[in-house]
């Protein structure tokens, strides 16, 4: 079986992550044909440009999947749990990429460089985890051929697509609004975003963590099969369009020196290390944009840890951190047998 013969339905087709999707898939020259683009109702009948042809927007319904053989899914969480398993009961691989079912214990959430064995064992579902998780639990795997990772501090710098393309769009009108003096236009955070910085992402829980870091928490441990990594994120919004950022700080059981780090990091599937800080090449958003890739410099030894290490990372959350990633995972579904066109699959009842 190849990914060449399946067809895919692309649920929020007309979103932001489902925008790169179709980008992703014309790259491959993935035949027009075998592509379903799904979206609510208020999308029904809009036109997509793929590949020199259009394709038309259909109502994401259960019926729709009758004829499907994968299902990227990026819409909200109550999309996600009434669509996939209506999708799983028509015999559909569903990847999906919000929160709704990352946490359950009989669904893989994969990178496919770290777990990607993973996708064996689903029974329908396979979640893809939280765009600043992929990023990081790729770094640690990769220095995990150092030592045992013990413990983890990460703060993130967060592109505002990860909320949404109406995001992006008030980032825009924002920073025109500021350099014209005009009052600025508040709706899709709790404050301004434009030329600010905002120390929440989602909502706070009681012990002052918000959802967005317990994800990075919870997500992290599964991905990296280890409950016992103990991490602390601090997770925040930046006026940036596209990518985010992560300043990391690790601490292993024994030393580990940066050219050591440096070495498994280059060699690792999936990551690219851009490091000469005295030349100031370190990984920025404009680098990572559009590219495949995470990328990982400022690769030091922690003063303050002697068996600690930092870093700093910037991986595009719309390609690596969300469609690319999907589209890797049936990848490897396809190459290791677990992608059955057509056939319910076991245990989806």
């Amino acid at each position: 079986m190849s990914d060449s013969n399946l067809t895919i339905a692309i649920v929020g087709a007309t979103g932001a992550v489902g925008a790169v999707a179709l980008k992703l898939l014309a790259e491959r020259s993935y035949p027009a044909g075998d592509i379903v683009a799904m979206a609510s109702s208020r999308s029904v009948g809009k036109k997509l440009p793929y590949m020199g042809t259009e394709l038309t927007v259909i109502e994401a319904t259960p019926d729709a999947f009758q004829a499907v053989d994968v299902a990227f899914i990026s819409a909200s969480a109550a999309v996600s749990r009434a669509l996939a398993p209506e999708a799983v009961k028509r015999g559909v691989l569903v990847i999906d990429d919000g929160s709704a079912f990352r946490m359950e214990a009989d669904v893989p959430l994969v990178v496919p460089e770290v777990n990607g064995a993973d996708v064996e064992w689903h029974r329908g579902i396979i979640s893809i985890p939280n765009c600043t998780t992929t990023p990081l639990a790729m770094t640690l795997a990769a220095l995990r051929g150092a030592a045992r990772v013990t413990r983890v501090t990460v703060a993130t710098y967060q592109a505002v697509s990860g909320t949404g393309a109406a995001a992006v769009r008030e980032l825009d009108l924002q920073s025109g609004d500021v350099l014209a003096g005009r009052p600025v236009k508040v709706e899709e955070y709790p404050h301004q975003i434009a030329f600010n910085v905002l120390p929440q992402v989602d909502s706070f829980d009681d012990d002052g963590y918000t959802g967005e870091e317990h994800k990075m928490i919870n997500e992290t441990r599964k991905i990296l099969h280890d409950q016992d990594i103990a991490i602390s994120p601090t997770c925040v919004r930046v006026p940036v369009p596209v990518t985010h950022s992560e300043a990391v700080q690790v601490e292993f059981d024994r030393h580990v020196d940066a050219k050591e780090a440096t070495r498994l990091l280059s060699s690792f599937p999936g990551i690219t290390v851009m490091d000469d800080p005295q030349a100031s090449v370190y990984p920025m958003p404009i680098h990572a944009t559009g590219r495949d890739e995470v990328f990982v410099g400022r690769i030091r030894e922690d003063v303050s840890h002697p068996n600690g290490l930092a870093l700093w990372i910037a991986c595009d959350n719309l390609r690596k951190g969300a469609a690319l990633n999907a589209l890797q995972i049936m990848d490897e579904a396809v190459r290791r047998n677990c992608v059955k066109p057509g056939q319910p699959v076991v245990g989806s009842d």
